[in-house]
Parts: C-alpha cells; sequence; structure tokens
C-alpha cells in the first residue's frame, strides 16, 4: 500500500516561487522512479517531472529551467521547488510514484497574473 500526501501550494504572484512537498509511505522508496504531475480546471493531468533513485531527473519543455524536482531516501520526500511562476503553472499538483497506479489528493497551485 501507498500513500502520498503532497503539502506546500498556495496562492501566488506571476513571477513568484513556491516549494511542494510530498511525503510517500511505502517499502523500497529507492527502487522506484517518483513524479509530479499537474492538472488544470478542464485539462487533462500531465506530467511535469520525474526523478530516478539516483538522482537523474527530467521535465517537461514547459516547466524546464524553471523547476527542479528532488527527493530525499532518507525522509521518502518528494519536492518540487518552482520558480518564476506564470499563469499557466495553475493547477493542482500531485505526486507519483511510476509504475503503481495510486494518486494522492494533491495540492492547489494559483499563480495570479
Amino acid at each position: 500500500q501507498v500513500q502520498l500526501v503532497e503539502s506546500g501550494g498556495g496562492v501566488v504572484q506571476s513571477g513568484g516561487s513556491l516549494r511542494l512537498s510530498c511525503a510517500v509511505s511505502m517499502s523500497n522508496f529507492d527502487d522506484y522512479i517518483m513524479g509530479w504531475y499537474r492538472q488544470a480546471p478542464g485539462m487533462q493531468r500531465e506530467w511535469v517531472a520525474t526523478i530516478t533513485s539516483r538522482g537523474y531527473t527530467n521535465y517537461a519543455d514547459s516547466v524546464k529551467g524553471r523547476f527542479m524536482i528532488a527527493r530525499n531516501s532518507a525522509e521518502k520526500t518528494v519536492s518540487l521547488q518552482m520558480n518564476t511562476l506564470v499563469p499557466a503553472d495553475t493547477a493542482i499538483y500531485y505526486c507519483k510514484v511510476l509504475r503503481i497506479d495510486q494518486w494522492g489528493p494533491g495540492t492547489q497551485v494559483t499563480v495570479s497574473s
């Protein structure tokens, strides 16, 4: 059983920053790639970033150079540092254990212009 709890969302002005965090309850955390996804109103959920257990990262083009994903094996957490936010980043953000079909409640990020 996997439990995911996202936090850190909020309302921020365009150009601002937020740091999201995800607490992961599971065994063998280091065996899995972790990812962040988001879903904007009326849109399908989309992939944002992933990180392997060795720290290799990959980003969607829309966030590359602005967002940074990280993980902490000791604490079993995954974070997403989001800089230079724009209104198009407004969405509910979810973390996910890749290859496991389970989602947490997400955390709302709203960027005002």
